[in-house]
C-alpha cells in the first residue's frame, strides 16, 4: 500500500483478464460472481461496501444464492466460465466450497472467501472450530420472532399512530416533515428495535404520552432547510400539487427547522442531523445513541 492506494496481491498463478475493454482500451464491464450457501445477505453487503471505493467500474453481478450441493455448485461453474469474472462466496461447508475453488483454480479467475479472515481471528482467540452450518445466522430462534415483533410495533406506530403506548417503544423518532423518519424506523425494526415515529406539524401540540415517555430513547431528527426546502418542493411536483405552498416555502421550513430544534433542546432529546446522512448512517448514530441510554436507565435501576 503507497499514496493511499491498495494494490492487489501477487500471486503465482497468472489469472485471466476478467476486466472487458472497448476498442477504444476503455473498461467496458467486469464480472462479480456472489455466492452464498443462504440469502446472500452478507456477501453482498461486503462487496457493496468495497465497490464504492473504486469509480469508472462497471459492475456485472450474478447472484448465487442457496448453494449447498454439489448439483447446485455445478450451475455456478457453468455460469462463470460463460462470463469470467471475480468470485466472492460465503460458503462454509467444506465440501462444495472445496468444488468451487477447484473450478475457479482451473480456470484462472480469482477466488475470495470473504468471511475467512473473520472466522480464522475468531478461532484463533476463542481457541476453537467453528461449526459449518449454512444459513445459522438466520434460524428461527427468539431473536427472529423479536424481529418480526418490532416490524409488526413499527408499523403500527407509523406517523403518529397509536401514541397511547409509545412507553412499549425502544426507540421513538420526532422530526418535522420529509426528515426520513419512516425508512429510518423501518431499518431499526429489521434490527431488532421497537419504533414509533411522530410528525411535528406547526401548531400541533404533542401528545401528553410523548412528552411525558421515560422508558424509550426519544430522537430528533433534523435537515439542513435548504436541502429540505427542495425535497418538499420535489414531492409536490412528483403529486402535482403547487409547488409554492407555505409546505416547500423556505422561510417556513426554516422557521419549522428552528422551532423543532427549540423542541429537542426543551425536552432533553438528542438530535441526529440526516443532512448528509444515509438511512444506514442515521440509524447507525440512533442505536449508539440507544446504547447509551440503555446504559444510563440500567444504571439507576
Amino acid at each position: 500500500m503507497d499514496g493511499g492506494r491498495i494494490h492487489p496481491p501477487v500471486g503465482k498463478a497468472r489469472l485471466i483478464p476478467i476486466i472487458q475493454t472497448n476498442s477504444q482500451g476503455g473498461m467496458e464491464s467486469l464480472h462479480l460472481h456472489l455466492v452464498s450457501d443462504a440469502t446472500g445477505e452478507t456477501v453482498t453487503s461486503v462487496v457493496r461496501a468495497c465497490m464504492v471505493q473504486f469509480e469508472g467500474i462497471n459492475a456485472i453481478q450474478h447472484n448465487w444464492w442457496l448453494i449447498r450441493s454439489q448439483g447446485q455448485v455445478e450451475r455456478v461453474i457453468a455460469g462463470i466460465e460463460s462470463n469470467p469474472g471475480i468470485v466472492l462466496c460465503t460458503l462454509v461447508d467444506v465440501a462444495v466450497r472445496g468444488v468451487l475453488e477447484e473450478a475457479c483454480r482451473h480456470m484462472r479467475v480469482p477466488f475470495i472467501p470473504v468471511l475467512d479472515p473473520v472466522m480464522g481471528a475468531l478461532a484463533g482467540y476463542f481457541n476453537a472450530e467453528s461449526h459449518a452450518m449454512p444459513g445459522r445466522q438466520y434460524q428461527m430462534d427468539a431473536e427472529y420472532f423479536a424481529r418480526i415483533d418490532a416490524m409488526q410495533f413499527t408499523l403500527a406506530h407509523d406517523d403518529g399512530q397509536l401514541m397511547d403506548d409509545v412507553e412499549d417503544a425502544d426507540i421513538v423518532v420526532v422530526g418535522v416533515s420529509r426528515t426520513s423518519k419512516t425508512p429510518t424506523c423501518m431499518y431499526l425494526a429489521n434490527r431488532g428495535f421497537k419504533c414509533a415515529n411522530y410528525p411535528l406539524v406547526p401548531g400541533v401540540p404533542l401528545p401528553r404520552t410523548l412528552e411525558t415517555a421515560r422508558t424509550p430513547l426519544v430522537v430528533g431528527l433534523t435537515k439542513d432547510p435548504k436541502s429540505l426546502s427542495d425535497i418538499r418542493r420535489a414531492r409536490l411536483r412528483f403529486l402535482n400539487h403547487d409547488e409554492e405552498s407555505e409546505y416547500a416555502q423556505f422561510e417556513k421550513v426554516r422557521d419549522e427547522v428552528a422551532n423543532a430544534r427549540k423542541l429537542f433542546t426543551r425536552h432533553g432529546w438528542p438530535v441526529v442531523d440526516v443532512t448528509r446522512r444515509s438511512i444506514e448512517e442515521a440509524s447507525a448514530s440512533i442505536m449508539q445513541l440507544h446504547g447509551q441510554h440503555k446504559a444510563k436507565q440500567e444504571g439507576k435501576a
